[in-house]
């Protein structure tokens, strides 16, 4: 086999990436935008040691489930890996993801339920974050999500799996930019203005805060003037903000926002709960998938205890914390971002909810000076997962039981292996769709200590 071989294969299932895989003589080559049943023409396009990558020259027989993408840039845009593919078999082709992370990361052969669906698979995604860069020629301003493995911006006019609010504001951005003289981010030159447009838009009021990252220390003349204009053109926008962030670093928001006019958070409701979100506060992408996970976890704690002391550990804006509190006795949450934490004092005090304890701190060092234990725990860490140390000091404090949620299989798969070596056991996994059109698939694990 060499690179540009044009060979004929059929699919026969999806890799945690999302690409198709197929054998030939039992070797693997991963292909993309391959659905499993495909039948192919295929051309290598790189060939490793233990495995090739390949694009499709040719759909010989289609699988049943391969269907008609309903947005033109699927194939370009890096954003919806499966949206070719019907949505019924993408949870199921999840479904899969999960067990077999499970089986050969975890160790843990456990039967994975089919996810619960998200409740919609259009215009769910109420966090954007484009990428910002600048034409050599025309100076024409760019911004949408990147080509598949690169870093090469597809000008994204309209996305039919975000409200359609957030083109709108996007493409006023990128007009309005020349009026202001506010220049597009070049990553190999660290250079430029403009690196990223950041979104946040609210299911339950549809307004939509806005936060520009700069490749500046401060906010300039003309750049406090154009969001003043970003924010009297639209009435939906609650506020408009400016992260600075000046390091040559992929990372995209840097450590501190200004709010330049309006208000610095947009309200979001969750389980009859109202919370606020900031610029810089994590918050699901897909709120109304995220309801479904709320309600899955207090209605375990509800179900199985009787006024308990929670840990709400990596607590964000302290959604799981709150989203509880009225079936627990006591909520204690931790969270490293200041921001989040004052976010979720805001909520309380609003809502004046008395039984959740706010701490800002990593989970680890937090975990470290605490002697009581508490009847469950949730986890829900990013996605790299808990750190062997976390998770040391999570079992210390647990009375019976660990809910970890979690974006990840892999991490999660390998973190439930460490419990399970520590005495654990897996009772439960339920996958819920957050990300619809994509590989990614959001878990609920209920572990028994």
């Amino acid at each position: 086999m060499n690179i540009n071989d044009e060979l004929t294969v059929t699919i026969e299932k999806l890799s945690n990436l999302g690409t198709g895989i197929a054998r030939v003589d039992g070797f693997v080559i991963f292909v993309e935008n391959a659905c499993p049943q495909d039948e192919l023409k295929i051309k290598i396009t790189k060939l490793n040691k233990n495995y090739a990558n390949a694009k499709i020259v040719e759909i010989l027989k289609p699988s049943p489930h391969r269907v008609e993408p309903f947005c033109a840039l699927q194939k370009v845009c890096g954003a919806c890996q499966l949206q070719f593919i019907d949505y019924d078999y993408q949870l199921e082709l999840k479904r899969q993801i999960v067990e077999d992370a499970m089986r050969s990361i975890g160790g843990i052969n456990l039967e994975i339920p089919e996810p619960v669906a998200s409740p919609e698979i259009k215009a769910y995604r109420h966090k954007v974050q484009y990428p910002v860069a600048q034409t050599k020629v025309s100076k024409r301003i760019l911004a949408g999500y990147y080509k598949n493995n690169s870093h090469e911006i597809v000008n994204i006019k309209h996305c039919p799996i975000q409200p359609e609010i957030c083109d709108k504001i996007v493409e006023f951005i990128r007009v309005k930019c020349f009026d202001f003289g506010i220049s597009g981010y070049n990553e190999k030159k660290h250079a430029g203005d403009l690196r990223h447009i950041v979104l946040r838009v609210s299911a339950a009021t549809g307004k939509v805060l806005v936060t520009l990252v700069v490749n500046s220390k401060k906010v300039f003349p003309c750049l406090k003037d154009f969001c003043n204009e970003i924010f009297a053109e639209f009435k939906e926008v609650s506020g408009v903000c400016v992260n600075f962030n000046t390091k040559n670093t992929n990372v995209i928001l840097g450590e501190v926002t200004e709010c330049v006019c309006g208000k610095d958070f947009i309200k979001e409701k969750l389980l009859d709960k109202t919370f606020h979100i900031g610029a810089n506060t994590f918050f699901q992408v897909n709120p109304k998938s995220a309801e479904n996970i709320f309600s899955y976890v207090k209605t375990y704690i509800k179900d199985n205890f009787e006024n308990p002391t929670i840990l709400d550990a990596y607590a964000g804006i302290a959604t799981f914390g709150i989203s509880i509190s009225d079936v627990a006795g006591k909520v204690v949450s931790v969270e490293e971002n200041s921001e989040a934490i004052e976010k979720a004092r805001e909520v309380l005090d609003l809502s004046d909810i008395k039984n959740v304890e706010l701490h800002c701190a990593d989970t680890a060092k937090f975990c470290k000076k605490i002697m009581r234990k508490f009847d469950a725990i949730i986890l829900d860490p990013p996605r790299k997962g808990c750190t062997k140390e976390s998770l040391d000091e999570i079992l210390r404090l647990s009375k019976s039981t660990i809910i970890y949620v979690s974006c990840n299989p892999a991490t999660l798969a390998r973190d439930l292996k460490y419990l399970c070596e520590k005495g654990c056991s897996v009772k439960s996994i339920q996958p819920f769709d957050m990300f619809c059109h994509t590989y990614h698939i959001e878990n609920v694990a209920i572990i028994q200590v």
